[in-house]
């Protein structure tokens, strides 16, 4: 009997190896696209389709963790409309919900299920989403108590405390302070730079501001830079101009 338990075990474990090894193939593909986006943005595209084929053959953590976070790219970069945008958010949280469900000590996971979902609601409108505020709350606790020193971590909280009215939990103080963190951490990490700029308008501190804008686009090295080149230096941009004439 054992040595046929054996057998079955080998059988299996030979089964798994190639299907093991093509999602790394496909997670390597993926992350070389999403890496360069900003020289060709039809590669978030190529990304989403690649995942999807995958993810209709197999679900592993890792494909699905990074589906979500394509899924996000996708919105914030390639929809061309609020109903596409939501669509791809709301995709992107069913997939970081499920990863969550198979590793829910992932980081990753988390993050990416609570980046969709904060996005979601924001494009929905704070007000209209309020219901969501919970859950947002909770995969904070979470990833903090996973990883304190979670850069990523740290920028959606910044922007949750921000965007939320006093009332129903929003705290600037507090805002600013997971801004902070975040660039103590990762001072080239400019999406959170761009976010604290905005925080400072904002409050009224504009010189401050201003100095913040203008390390985004000054940046030389930053910690991404399809997202400083496509997003964050852009933003930059444009809340300096808009600073011009205050």
């Amino acid at each position: 009997m054992w040595p046929c338990l054996a057998v079955a075990a080998l059988a299996l474990a030979a089964l798994a190896a190639p299907v093991a090894a093509d999602a790394e193939r496909v997670a390597g593909r993926v992350r070389a696209l999403v890496e360069r986006y900003h020289e060709d943005p039809r590669r978030i595209d190529q990304a989403r389709e690649l995942l999807e084929e995958t993810l209709a053959r197999e679900r592993p953590v890792e494909l699905l963790t990074l589906a979500a976070r394509v899924q996000f790219l996708y919105g914030d970069v390639r929809a061309t409309s609020d109903a596409e945008r939501l669509a791809a958010y709301a995709r992107g949280r069913e997939l970081g919900q499920r990863a969550v469900e198979l590793a829910p000590r992932s980081e990753e996971a988390h993050l990416w299920y609570a980046i969709n979902t904060g996005r979601w609601g924001q494009t929905k409108g704070v007000l209209r989403s309020l219901f969501l505020l919970s859950t947002m709350f909770e995969e904070l606790e979470t990833i903090f108590a996973i990883n304190p020193r979670s850069v990523r971590g740290h920028a959606l909280a910044g922007n949750v405390y921000f965007e939320v009215p006093p009332l129903f939990g929003g705290d600037r103080k507090k805002a600013e302070e997971h801004y902070r963190k975040g660039l103590a951490l990762e001072p080239r990490f400019t999406v959170l730079r761009v976010d604290l700029a905005r925080l400072l308008i904002a409050t009224g501190r504009l010189a401050e501001a201003r100095r913040e804008l203008g390390r985004v686009v000054n940046e030389t090295a930053p910690a991404s830079l399809a997202d400083w080149t496509v997003k964050d230096r852009p933003r930059a941009r444009e809340l300096l101009e808009s600073l011009k004439d205050r």
